[in-house]
């Protein structure tokens, strides 16, 4: 099934007889004229394109860029034929109507009872047009064998990783899929021992050339009822491969991450640097949007985003504005972004990652000028994150970024995620490091090895060791000796802890 026959099937699920798509604009869905409520976030060029490659060729946007209007039709066999309408919208947007022309809607075809008022379409059914078909929730529902379209075998894969919980999916040119579950690989082996990422993912020509070319190509998808995924697509020797991070439809709370201290008083800042460290897979841009989440709940705030790509979505409370820039698509870089909030008036700034010298020197000036600034940052530990911080200044300006750091630096958390002594999940672990007159004087003057004593001895002041986090949860039998010893920054301190 071609991807626009995937977008009509669900017009004639929906009895719909009219779509109006735009760039950058909410989809519409009319039956009879009435329009339908339909929920549904705004599509950019980019889901445009993917979800209509069969009409919305290079050719006809150039007709449409040229004369501002293109016309077609098109014969979608059993759902009728259809006039489709281009129109250019802004300098290179366009937007697109479909209308049923033949073949009138028979409601007795539909598995839905007929109705007075045009029903509520609820983003569960919409939320996996982007890859352009439903499939059953449950994995044991589906055949030992799948036999269908990329894209309908991407939204099964994604449904059925999202059933065994995983956190993350890989894919190889020739390979069967595998989801890691608990931070453990597993193959799914119903989906068959080879999918092409090609047709799965539909590529065209062009983005295949970039691929080839060693450029990485990632974006999102809107993928299931539950949330989006994010998708990073690259070369290997072994041909294209990719890796797909399943992600939330709305931030967590604090409270559900089970976290073995409280964070909820780091929002409570005016200004300053907030941190959330961790390897990759750690949980730390969780951790983050739920810090972000738990501000726009309890204050009034002008929240800026910077991410690269957008992840979880973040809900304003009554009081609060939320603006959400993707790196690369509504900003050209992570600085510019931060340049740019100087100016935009928010209160709170989350950046989705410190990656360079220039964002990091940002988000410090950001910080110092009066803004609460959050951020994840890859580091192990508290110590080693105020290092990187300094070294990505030039080595005459690092004395000046040591006391810059000391007066906005307000929090580090540094995260892992280890497994449950029960085998039933994973537990998040914590380093705190709280700026007190103490640990300033230590930045200030370049001695953050002796942080760890520090945190030794000022947990009543909410400063938390790695290594006595684990030994508690040693202690508690939420985890092994083993896992703790794999977790720790130093295992001879964990034994002292223990």
């Amino acid at each position: 099934m071609s991807n626009l026959d995937s977008l009509l099937q669900f017009m004639q699920r929906s009895q719909a007889d009219e779509l109006r798509l735009g760039t950058d604009q909410k989809p519409r869905m009319l039956a009879g004229g009435a329009p339908l409520r339909l929920t549904m976030a705004a599509t950019d060029n980019q889901t445009l394109r993917f979800l209509l490659s069969g009409i919305l060729t290079p050719e006809r946007e150039q007709v449409v860029r040229e004369r501002g209007t293109f016309e077609c039709e098109h014969n979608a066999g059993e759902y009728g034929t259809f006039r489709i309408r281009m129109q250019a919208a802004g300098e290179r947007g366009v937007e697109i109507t479909l209308r049923r022309e033949t073949g009138a809607f028979d409601a007795s075809e539909t598995h839905e009872p007929d109705r007075a008022e045009p029903r509520q379409v609820h983003r569960s059914e919409l939320s996996d047009t982007r890859v352009h078909t439903r499939v059953q929730s449950a994995a044991k529902e589906r055949a030992p064998e799948v036999k269908m379209d990329g894209a309908a075998a991407l939204t099964a894969l994604l449904r059925t990783a999202a059933d065994l919980r995983a956190s993350d999916v890989h894919l190889g040119s020739g390979e069967p899929p595998r989801v890691r579950i608990d931070g453990i690989l597993k193959t799914i082996s119903e989906f068959g021992d080879e999918l092409e990422i090609e047709a799965i993912f539909q590529l065209d020509e062009a983005a295949l050339q970039k691929i080839r070319g060693g450029v990485s190509v990632e974006f999102n998808i809107a993928a299931l009822a539950e949330g989006s995924a994010r998708v990073h697509i690259y070369q290997t020797l072994e041909g294209i491969a990719a890796a797909i991070r399943l992600l939330p439809a709305r931030a967590p709370s604090l409270k559900s991450l089970s976290l073995p201290t409280s964070l909820d008083d780091l929002i409570g800042f005016p200004h300053g640097l907030l941190l959330v460290c961790g390897a990759s897979g750690s949980g730390k841009s969780t951790t983050l949007a739920a810090l972000a989440q738990s501000a726009l709940d309890r204050r009034s705030i002008v929240l800026i985003t910077l991410e690269d790509p957008i992840e979880y979505a973040l809900v304003p409370g009554r009081a609060s504005l939320v603006r959400r820039r993707q790196v690369g698509r509504d900003v050209p870089s992570f600085g510019q972004g931060l340049r740019d909030a100087l100016r935009e008036n928010p209160d709170l700034l989350l950046v989705g990652e410190l990656r360079d010298s220039e964002s990091i020197q940002m988000a410090m000036t950001a910080a110092e000028t009066g803004h609460l600034v959050l951020a994840t940052l890859h580091a192990r530990s508290a110590a080693s994150a105020i290092t990187r911080l300094i070294d990505a200044y030039p080595p005459g300006q690092q004395e000046q970024a040591r006391r810059q750091l000391a007066e906005s630096l307000r929090a580090i958390v540094a995260q892992r995620l280890v497994p449950r002594a029960r085998h039933d999940g994973r537990i998040p672990a914590l380093e705190v490091l709280r700026v007190n007159q103490a640990t300033a004087n230590l930045i200030r003057e370049g001695k953050t090895p002796q942080l760890v004593t520090v945190m030794q001895s000022a947990r009543n002041e909410g400063m938390l060791l790695l290594e006595r986090c684990l030994a508690e949860q040693v202690r508690d039998g939420l985890i092994t000796l083993d896992a703790a010893r794999a977790a720790a920054n130093d295992p001879s301190s964990l034994s002292l802890q223990l």
